[in-house]
């Protein structure tokens, strides 16, 4: 749902290459049970629909990846970070037929904002070729020291449940979701800046939802840098609502878009994260949350949150 993406090359014509769209067609219809439908695919021929329509705008969103390049007799990987931020950049070369690096040999290539750099060059590669790599935003050094609790991201004087919160991990059971916050937003209900930030990566286009693993990078967001380094992750939020930019520069209490039920989730909710750099990987950070007076609140699953 993010950045932090782990591919797989096998083959020696492979490119890992993310590039932004331009406006997606969708369409809506009612299905043979009298349900609105809104899907990217057309509907079955002679099934009622509204027509088809466009987002209407550039899909916008980080394009962080490892570049593969093959030419003549050898294979190069590039680290190519577009993001506002700092970035680690990891590859691991599985099994590369050069003799000069071993099976299992790692890489690691820490970039500045809006730059890249060569990762590594395998001479004489094999048609068996393999690798994987991954990306982690932010300064490695980052230390999470938030100037306090942070704000329930859902209007003021509104109340709703924690559905998910540390040490229940029904599906928060990796670093970077441990944790994590779902809070049960019903659908369309604005999201707010927890805290200070500036917006580092969107996502808006996506419409759909669902427990499949094929929903696992369908979920719309907002990732926002904190001055501490560490990025707070506003997930799961609904189609077209985002009302941020990347650039954006928002403050504690700002309006960032609707709550949604996109990607890997079966219903509409917030998931809310705020994660670090542990050098190679992202690691979720407790968090608490501003109660009466500014007291601090830690989230607990099953109990209510009010925003103040």
């Amino acid at each position: 749902m993010n950045a932090r993406k782990l591919a797989l090359g096998l083959g020696a014509s492979a490119l890992f290459v993310f590039a932004a769209a331009l406006g997606q067609t969708a369409y809506k219809y009612k299905d043979a049970n009298g349900q609105w439908v809104f899907s990217d695919n057309a509907p079955p021929s002679g099934t009622r629909q509204d027509g088809s329509f466009s987002l209407g705008h550039p899909i916008e969103r980080l394009q962080n990846t490892i570049e593969r390049v093959d030419s003549g007799d050898a294979t190069t990987f590039t680290a190519v970070n577009t993001c506002l931020c700092i970035a680690t950049f990891h590859e691991t070369i599985i099994h590369s037929g050069d003799p000069h690096i071993a099976d299992g040999t790692h890489f690691y290539k820490l970039l500045q904002p809006q730059s890249r750099e060569l990762l590594v060059r395998v001479q004489h590669p094999g048609p068996d070729l393999k690798f994987m790599w991954t990306i982690a935003l932010g300064s490695p050094d980052a230390q999470h020291k938030p100037p306090g609790p942070y704000r329930a991201p859902f209007a003021a004087g509104s109340t709703y449940m924690i559905s998910q919160a540390y040490p229940q991990a029904y599906t928060h059971t990796t670093p970077d979701s441990k944790y994590a916050v779902d809070i049960a937003l019903p659908d369309g209900t604005p999201v707010y800046a927890a805290r200070d930030g500036l917006v580092i990566n969107v996502r808006h286009d996506a419409f759909r939802g669902g427990a499949s693993a094929a929903m696992m990078d369908q979920a719309n967001m907002v990732e926002v840098l904190h001055d501490d380094g560490t990025i707070a992750l506003y997930g799961h939020l609904h189609w077209d609502s985002i009302r941020v930019h990347i650039g954006q520069q928002v403050s504690r209490g700002e309006s960032l878009g609707n709550s949604g039920s996109t990607g890997f989730s079966t219903g509409p909710h917030l998931h809310f994260v705020v994660v670090r750099n542990a050098g190679s990987t992202a690691v979720s950070e407790p968090v608490e949350f501003a109660g009466p007076s500014g007291i601090a609140i830690t989230p607990v699953t099953g109990r209510s949150l009010t925003a103040y």
